[in-house]
């Protein structure tokens, strides 16, 4: 990640603000807050605003006024019993903002969350930056065969030194040509006096997927919190769980008692249909049961066996 001298010393300046109010605050996010966490090659995230902490959902929750009952274990215990029994409303009391710079086409799948407001970059207004996203060679996947929307074995030696050398190549030749099409170079300068520039807003398709993008991204903790659990998981994208993991860690600062359940009954939980719970409930009394006369398909029937680590159970 790199950043201007002018971001910097943006960011230094926000973070040399002090200023007072009578709201709530959550000390360990104020000591991140504005800073560039850095995420990929060229990427960040960045925490630039919020409202509320864990005693703003127990207020909601019990439409009290003041800081809620001020006892933490008491909290705690109410923070959990929403999470367990799906009560989400509380939750919605909570906002925090982010500016985040990732590659493009990471941009087009985050969108499908359409539970935020959002501000892009605009490219018809301003010219993008010259950086694009190249995996390491670690990240280098090819195709998986079960999988339709997912990786399989990862690229070696010659073959994954070729893929990133035309991902690289590729990304320089059409951002060179966006420039030429503009008559304008990234930092401003013109390239020919004689020449007219193309409208930046018809420029701007010939640039490559892996372009970075910057937004401002706001939503409540519990749209946030969805976003997680689907991003954050082991079977999202590696690209855009990088970015989930970080905002992750966000929210452990800002909310720690409702990280915790996060973390318990959404992340670390799991689960089970009404035939699913049949099976398990047979299983504990010791009583022989398969996929033939379990009622679930084979891939519902390796789900369930994973989820509480029966491998030898899987077919």
């Amino acid at each position: 990640m790199k950043l201007t001298k002018e971001q910097l010393e943006e960011i230094k300046n926000q973070q040399s603000q002090s200023n007072q109010t009578k709201r709530v605050t959550a000390p360990e996010l104020e000591k991140i807050l504005y800073e560039a966490l850095p995420a990929l090659d060229h990427g960040f995230v960045r925490v630039v605003d919020y409202m509320g902490d864990d005693t703003s959902i127990v207020q909601s929750a019990r439409v009290s006024y003041g800081k809620g009952t001020k006892q933490v274990s008491t909290d705690k215990g109410l923070i959990k019993y929403l999470m367990r029994h799906w009560h989400s409303t509380p939750f919605e009391m909570c906002e925090i903002k982010y500016h985040i710079k990732l590659p493009i086409f990471i941009a087009r799948q985050w969108i499908r969350h359409r539970t935020a407001n959002v501000n892009e970059y605009s490219a018809r207004y301003s010219i993008l930056d010259k950086e694009f996203y190249l995996p390491t060679k670690e990240n280098l996947a090819a195709q998986s065969t079960s999988n339709r929307q997912g990786r399989g074995d990862v690229l070696e030696g010659k073959q994954a030194e070729e893929v990133l050398e035309l991902l690289k190549s590729d990304a320089e030749r059409t951002y060179d040509n966006y420039e030429t099409m503009l008559n304008e170079r990234y930092d401003g300068s013109t390239i020919d006096e004689n020449k007219k520039g193309l409208a930046r807003e018809l420029a701007r398709m010939n640039l490559t997927l892996n372009t970075y993008t910057q937004w401002y991204w706001k939503t409540d903790l519990l749209n946030l919190m969805n976003f997680l659990r689907l991003r954050a998981d082991s079977h999202a994208q590696y690209e855009i769980r990088v970015y989930a993991d970080i905002m992750l860690d966000t929210v452990k600062k800002w909310v720690p008692i409702t990280y915790d359940a996060f973390m318990d009954y959404r992340v670390g939980g799991t689960e089970v249909s009404a035939k699913g719970k049949v099976i398990i409930q047979k299983l504990i009394k010791g009583e022989n049961v398969d996929v033939e006369n379990s009622g679930l398909s084979k891939r519902e029937w390796n789900e369930l066996m994973a989820a509480f680590d029966l491998k030898d159970k899987l077919i």
